[in-house]
């Protein structure tokens, strides 16, 4: 099998299967992802969906944000992963948006790069939620699962997995196909014991054919 069937096979998949697939965060509008994706951050969306209702209403924009101080929006955010650097990220980030943009969220990487607490991971989820860009966010699940099915190919760094993927992956599915890995990877290519049985890419797979099959066989 070439590595263009390969993608091909995967894309027909999740097109059948999941042609709705999206961010599991619970967002209203751009701030309210940005906030989120930043708080996400080595946590799960599940533990941020619980957290941002009180952050929202206390801080329902950026303006008001910017005016929070650390002993005010630490608490509501405790219960998240690094809530030390995790605060002060988030309202440095809206004093920035507040000075530089306007208030409003940009919508390009280069600017969102910019604001405290985002790198290109971040700033890759924003543009692809919110405008359907062709960027491609790699976390851990992504380079898991890529890796795994064989979609990339000794990928050393996220930023290397991610170039593979933007350039085998239609245009007009990459973001879309962010969301495919990601919740492939959290549900059922999971990091350990990942759930084969219940896998409908084994046929393409690397790691199935070199990795489990053979043990059934």
């Amino acid at each position: 099998m070439t590595r263009k069937q390969r993608y091909q096979f995967v894309i027909d998949y999740f097109l059948h299967h999941a042609p709705d697939a999206e961010t599991e965060l619970l967002y209203d509008n751009p701030y309210q992802l940005l906030v989120a994706v930043i708080l996400s951050a080595q946590c799960t969306d599940k533990r941020v969906n619980m957290t941002t209702p009180a952050i929202f209403e206390k801080y329902p924009d950026a303006a008001s944000l910017s005016k929070a101080t650390f002993d005010e929006l630490f608490p509501l955010i405790r219960s998240i992963s690094y809530p030390n650097n995790k605060t002060k990220h988030l309202i440095g980030m809206a004093q920035k948006l507040q000075t530089e943009f306007n208030g409003q969220v940009p919508l390009t990487v280069d600017e969102l790069i910019t604001l405290p607490g985002v790198g290109r991971k971040t700033a890759n989820v924003i543009t692809s939620v919110v405008d359907q860009q062709p960027n491609m966010a790699v976390d851990t699940h992504v380079f898991r699962v890529a890796a795994r099915i064989g979609l990339t190919l000794n990928a050393k760094t996220p930023f290397a997995a991610e170039k593979q993927l933007i350039q085998n992956i239609p245009k007009e599915l990459v973001h879309i196909a962010h969301h495919w890995l990601i919740l492939h990877g959290r549900y059922t290519c999971v990091a350990r014991n990942p759930k084969c049985e219940k896998c409908g890419i084994t046929e393409v797979c690397k790691y199935y054919q070199k990795e489990v099959k053979p043990k059934k066989g």
